[in-house]
């Protein structure tokens, strides 16, 4: 087994295993600092801030021999008899000259910078910089310049450490950013006539270790350090992106992504990262209402879960149309309960949206075409629970619709209903719509339940690789919303308060699809894909 000592520490490696300093040292809680390296870009070792000694131990001997210069951490790869030094006086000195080097021309302007309190620039002077400032401090603020539709860069702040070029030229291959002049008059430019907005865009901003690029959506609106970051799963497309929901008193601000190698690396499409505004619409339904000689009455939760259950149950064919953006809990939960009505009741995969064909960037990164995040999952359930195959929506409605009582769910992002829909539903004698938002089919239906959004929701999505990722709610929803969960643990007689985790361990041990989810799910999830289903044909 290869050996590497780090300050005085052994370490084992792997045969196969190919570390660099920066990577080796992480593994054993040593930070050495860094501005230019990044795990998912390539190395150019720019910054300097990574210097570090480093020699090499005979096997033989035990002797060590040192190189005279330091070298960077980020560029030298730990391999069998490698020997760093990350805290010697000639390398705390070296990251001081580095740190005092970048503040010379960096703008004091930290309290109007919204990278304050995440700033790594801040952080390494008081970990690694020097007691006292040796040079004047210049009343100056940054100069600003548009790249793109969402990204500002504050020239001043900018450390030069190249992320967001390497960004757009190796991972989504647009490569509209480059290096301007030379020395100490480098620049972050845009090529004439192609501006930043190629569907990654906004990762350049998260890979900004200072202040230099900014989020245009997010840019004055909030101070970090009053923002609490959420785990959470984006709900926006069938890839199922690990992300950061950052609120503040259940008010989303941004979106960030979580690294996840597993599904998402290290980023998230635009369409995730902004698509989150419809969460605080003001015409959300907030309050259940009957309709009652044509018109709409409001209603409260426990006059509506008892008609629910005396309709459904007096139903001779009951209909669940389950939407794909419903948790595999919630599924599991609905779809126990329409099984418990009856063998005549109709299981319905509800619309899939999607959007022309998957995108693959070239560094590995797919948006999806499917425009939802738990397709697979809403599968996975119904053909565990039932045995069988769901219909889609599109087929169920072509082979003419027999239910005599439909429970529509929802937590649509945008109305996938039109008027032929609503249309094909008007013989349905009691109508239920569990949404966020009204359309055509709201429009004919007997009762309305606010439902809540994705953002919301807790509990388990299946991605398109058939990868599931456990999760809980990112912000509280609106008072008098209630979850299709919560609604069908209610009507199921479940004693305590809707808990997803508890659902997940009675699925892993009853359906086979969901064998290998067994609580605790770890942070990047597991993968069901030795466990293959049938799909159901979805015509997007």
């Amino acid at each position: 087994m290869p050996v590497v000592w780090i300050d005085g520490r052994e370490v084992e490696l792997a045969p196969d295993e190919r570390l660099n300093g920066i990577e080796l040292a992480a593994r054993v809680g040593i930070d050495i600092p860094h501005y230019c390296w990044h795990p998912g870009l390539s190395v150019v070792a720019s910054c300097r801030m990574c210097l570090v000694e480093t020699g090499r131990r005979d096997p033989q001997t035990g002797e060590v021999q040192m190189l005279p210069k330091l070298v960077p951490a980020c560029q030298t790869p730990a391999s069998d008899g490698t020997v760093f030094v990350t805290d010697s006086d000639k390398v705390r000195q070296a990251r001081a000259m580095v740190e005092e080097d970048l503040l010379l021309r960096h703008p004091v302007d930290c309290p109007i910078c919204d990278k304050a309190g995440e700033c790594r620039l801040q952080d390494y002077y008081f970990e690694h910089g020097r007691e006292r400032r040796r040079a004047d401090i210049k009343p100056f603020h940054s100069r600003k310049r548009e790249l793109g539709p969402t990204v500002r860069l504050f020239v001043d702040r900018c450390v030069m450490c190249t992320r967001c070029v390497r960004f757009c030229r190796e991972i989504a291959g647009s490569s509209e950013l480059y290096v301007e002049h030379r020395g100490a008059h480098e620049e972050i430019e845009v090529f004439p006539g192609f501006p930043l907005e190629n569907p990654l865009a906004g990762n350049v901003v998260d890979l900004c270790p200072v202040g230099a690029l900014a989020d245009k959506d997010f840019l004055y609106q909030q101070r970090v350090w009053f923002l609490r970051p959420r785990a959470h799963v984006c709900g926006g497309c069938a890839t199922g992106c690990s992300i950061w929901i950052d609120q503040n008193q259940d008010r989303i601000y941004r979106i960030r992504p979580r690294e996840n190698r597993q599904v998402n690396d290290w980023w998230i499409c635009d369409a995730g990262r902004y698509g989150w505004k419809h969460v605080h619409d003001a015409t959300r339904w907030i309050e259940p209402a009957m309709r009652v000689d044509e018109e709409w009455k409001s209603a409260g939760w426990s006059e509506v879960l008892e008609e629910l259950d005396r309709r459904f149950r007096a139903a001779a064919r009951p209909a669940l149309v389950l939407s794909p953006f419903l948790t595999v809990e919630e599924a599991y939960l609905a779809v126990r309960y329409f099984e418990g009505l009856g063998e005549a009741s109709d299981i319905v995969l509800g619309p899939v949206p999607r959007e022309g064909e998957d995108q693959t960037f070239p560094g590995g990164f797919t948006i999806a075409a499917e425009k939802c995040p738990n397709r697979r999952g809403i599968e996975r359930v119904v053909q565990g629970v039932t045995g069988r195959v769901p219909l889609s929506w599109s087929e169920w409605l072509e082979a003419g619709i027999e239910a005599d009582c439909v429970w529509i769910t929802g937590g649509y992002p945008s109305a996938p209903f039109g008027e032929s829909d609503a249309e094909s539903l008007s013989q349905v004698s009691w109508l239920v719509v569990q949404d966020l938002f009204d359309h055509p089919v709201a429009a004919r239906a007997d009762l309305r339940l606010p439902s809540v959004a994705w953002a919301e929701r807790q509990g388990a999505y299946v991605n398109a690789n058939d990868h599931l990722q456990a999760f809980s709610w990112g912000v509280r929803p609106p008072v008098g919303c209630r979850s299709e969960g919560q609604v069908f643990w209610q009507l199921g007689g479940r004693k305590r308060l809707y808990h997803p985790n508890d659902l997940l361990a009675e699925m892993a041990e009853t359906l086979e699809g969901f064998s290998a989810a067994r609580p605790p799910i770890a942070e990047t999830g597991v993968s069901l894909a030795g466990q293959r289903i049938e799909e159901t044909e979805v015509v997007g």
